[in-house]
């Protein structure tokens, strides 16, 4: 059986699961962990890993957003956002720090540290090439297409609870983008509003999760140590 690797970068602890993690499976061990960060009994934690196929509906999701009911299996999560796939080729971030500590990157506020999520995610790509960038009103990392639209390529969900952090990120890697077609993702319809899904392969680039697991550890310390400007 494949083992999750774990290690450790100061006070915080990185693991990363060789095989899909069913996404019950993946909650039940977030909020163990919340609790165990709040009580003092456990570091922070980043958890890089991939789900099977799946929908999961945050706390804004609206039903006429699912398209397609049959199509997945539909989890309810306790995220903000709306509706996104989640799937294999999708590196999932699940980032449980503590925002009373006085880390760099902390401090009891939310839309900051959304903003430091976006900017690790923004560094990331560009250490492959790739321009990510933030839209105004519209949470996550967009890739500009002509005419002023844009793909989005890593989506944002998160919940705090007394303070502590957890969901946390999706980079489109690689994975199936015909399953966003099963919902409205993140409530942005792409016919209306000219903006899609896109990915690292759609855009051309080649990248195996080793080497984005990697660029996501080098990348973290400074996006976090990066002064906020949620605007």
């Amino acid at each position: 059986m494949a083992r999750d690797i774990v290690a450790a970068t100061g006070e915080i602890e990185w693991r990363s699961s060789a095989v899909p993690v069913p996404y019950d499976d993946a909650v039940a061990a977030m909020e163990a962990r919340v609790a165990a960060i709040r009580e003092a009994s456990a570091p922070e934690l980043v958890w890089l890993l991939e789900h099977p196929p799946l929908y999961t509906a945050g706390t804004s999701a609206r039903a006429e957003d699912l398209l397609d009911p049959a199509r997945l299996p539909v989890y309810k999560s306790g995220r903000g956002g709306q509706y996104t796939y989640h799937g294999p080729g999708q590196r999932i971030a699940y980032v449980m720090l503590d925002l009373d500590s006085v880390r760099p990157g902390r401090g009891r506020d939310v839309r900051c540290h959304v903003w430091r999520l976006e900017e690790w995610m923004i560094r990331t790509l560009a250490r492959f090439g790739v321009a990510g960038e933030r839209r105004v009103g519209m949470i996550g990392v967009w890739v500009a297409r002509s005419g002023g639209s844009a793909d989005k390529i890593a989506a944002i969900g998160v919940r705090v609870r007394r303070w502590i952090t957890f969901h946390g990120v999706a980079l489109n890697v690689d994975p199936d983008l015909d399953q966003f077609r099963g919902i409205v993702p993140c409530g942005i319809s792409p016919e209306l509003s000219g903006h899609g899904v896109t990915s690292m392969a759609r855009l051309g680039v080649a990248a195996t999760m080793a080497e984005i697991d990697r660029a996501l550890r080098d990348s973290f310390d400074e996006a976090f140590a990066a002064a906020a400007d949620p605007g």
